[in-house]
């Protein structure tokens, strides 16, 4: 399943329904009991805040994995994986650019 955000100001963004699940959790919708939502306008600062909180933190916490691995002497191997932030990026920009033209965002599965 995908989850794919739309609004009158970009284009579409898709993302697979871990992915667009998780980034519903961090900005506090309710993605689990519902397979459409809508942001609004004055809803996107704190949704943005929230996602680069949750980015940094992500951040911090592989940092803090890699400190320790050394400390101990081990090699750190990080995981070939996407970051929060590669994920979220277009999500984050879809954001600030209909915050910015007053334009919702809608979002189904």
């Amino acid at each position: 399943m995908l989850y794919k955000f739309k609004s009158k100001v970009t284009g579409d963004v898709i993302m697979l329904e871990a992915n667009g699940r998780r980034v519903l959790q961090i900005i506090g919708k309710d993605a689990a009991n519902s397979a459409q939502g809508i942001v609004l306008p004055e809803q996107m600062p704190a949704a943005i805040a929230a996602l680069e909180r949750a980015i940094l933190q992500e951040e911090a916490a592989r940092s803090a994995a890699r400190e320790a691995a050394l400390a101990e002497g081990r090699e750190f191997h990080q995981a070939d994986t996407i970051s929060l932030r590669q994920r979220a990026l277009p999500f984050i920009d879809m954001l600030r650019r209909c915050e910015q033209a007053g334009k919702e965002i809608v979002w189904n599965t």
